[in-house]
């Protein structure tokens, strides 16, 4: 064979070895890097940082269900680094996504906090980042849920509330018309019908109200005299208390002043003095009292009635609750008193508190910031012509601590 043609299959030999020897070592580089992807627990660069920055619980978990990275937020849910998850369900769903390299979607309840922490609606994300990282993003929802169960009830409870009502006017006017020939039960029919009609119009009036306290229209403010906002409630309430025979009281420091509406706060005092009389018996006193203390006007309204049991304390104020059914029926309770009173407190930037105990009483205190007494007002004008008490009011004064009188 010509020397040529030996050197040339010798080149071509050596091209193919070469190049085998080249596919072989990158085939092992290859595999090397997919082993150490596989087995590597290195956090991927600008993880950590994303992390950092998230309002929401955001955790990196390896193969092991063991924490490597959190965000600030995570640490309420107990997701530390260096710790398991906490919960199963979280575990499962890390697996999940993991096994089928896919992003997982699960609602879950889980604990916010140590025991006895309420659990909390969580809406929880898992994404894979490589074969032994998975991210896992928790959304807390509990808010979201809660206030979208209140727009559901709302409307439901309303729908029913009016249903009451408008089916009771609808039946007395057939009964009316039904007994045109007797007057006796026409007058009657006529008085329940007026009744009716009367329940109709504050429940619509209550409602309107609680409406226009939840938008974000912003409210008049202007110098309000706490003297002036209590002084309207307990006019408004004179004639209910003689006829309920419960003496109303009226006591504590006088000559203060808030920033906003008188109108919401007054209609907020008198509803809490109208479920005091309410729920009193027949000789006991209702208290208003007025007191302040760092910048804060407290003005406590304390009845000596049924009171409150301490699981539904945190409930009073939800609209159409009503600790006692029975007798809000018989009082002709709405159940959106409270309600409206907890919504004009915070539109003026205060709270409200609640004291009560079951058999002695309750005392609800509303807390606003105070104001200076206006400089053409500091002192209550002495020379108005001095208003009819209202009905047992007395200058005794009352405890506004919290505490019944």
């Amino acid at each position: 064979m010509h020397t040529t043609q030996l050197a040339l299959l010798a080149l071509l030999a050596g091209i193919v070895i070469g190049g085998s020897i080249s596919a072989v070592i990158v085939v092992s580089l290859r595999a090397r890097d997919r082993a150490r992807a596989e087995t590597s627990l290195d956090i991927p660069d600008g993880v950590r940082e994303v992390l950092h920055g998230m309002d929401d619980a955001a955790v990196v978990v390896d193969a092991s269900s063991t924490v490597l990275a959190a965000s600030a937020a995570a640490a309420p849910f107990d997701l530390i680094e260096g710790r398991a998850l906490p919960a199963d369900e979280l575990r499962h769903v890390a697996r999940g996504a993991r096994s089928a390299e896919t992003t997982a979607t699960e609602t879950l309840r889980l604990r916010r906090g140590a025991p006895p922490a309420e659990p909390r609606l969580v809406v929880v994300r898992a994404s894979r980042i490589s074969p032994r990282l998975t991210l896992l993003v928790l959304r807390d929802i509990t808010e979201r849920e809660r206030v979208e169960e209140m727009r559901r009830d709302f409307v439901a409870n309303t729908s029913h509330e009016l249903k009451t009502p408008v089916g009771a006017v609808s039946l007395l006017a057939e009964a009316i018309e039904s007994a045109a020939d007797d007057p006796p039960q026409v007058r009657i029919f006529a008085a329940r019908l007026s009744a009716e009609a009367s329940r109709l119009a504050l429940l619509t009036s209550r409602i309107m109200n609680l409406s226009r306290l939840q938008a974000s229209d912003e409210l008049t403010q202007q110098d309000v005299s706490i003297d002036e906002v209590v002084a309207s409630a307990l006019d408004a309430h004179a004639i209910q208390a003689d006829s309920a025979g419960v003496d109303v009281v009226r006591g504590g420091t006088r000559g203060v002043y808030v920033r906003g509406d008188a109108q919401v706060l007054s209609e907020a005092v008198g509803n809490l003095i109208a479920n005091a009389i309410a729920y009193s018996p027949r000789g006991s006193s209702v208290g208003i009292g007025v007191k302040t203390a760092e910048g804060i006007v407290e003005i406590a309204v304390t009845d000596r009635g049924i009171g409150i049991a301490e699981g539904e304390q945190d409930r009073v104020f939800e609209r159409f609750y009503r600790a006692d059914p029975a007798r809000a029926r018989r009082t002709g309770g709405s159940g959106l008193g409270l309600s409206i009173v907890k919504h004009a407190v915070q539109r003026h930037g205060g709270e409200v508190r609640l004291w009560s105990r079951p058999g002695r009483g309750s005392t609800f205190t509303i807390r606003l910031p105070q104001i200076d007494a206006p400089a053409t007002d500091s002192s209550p004008k002495r020379s108005r012509k001095k208003k009819r008490p209202t009905a047992g009011a007395t200058s005794r004064p009352i405890s506004t601590n919290g505490d019944p009188v």
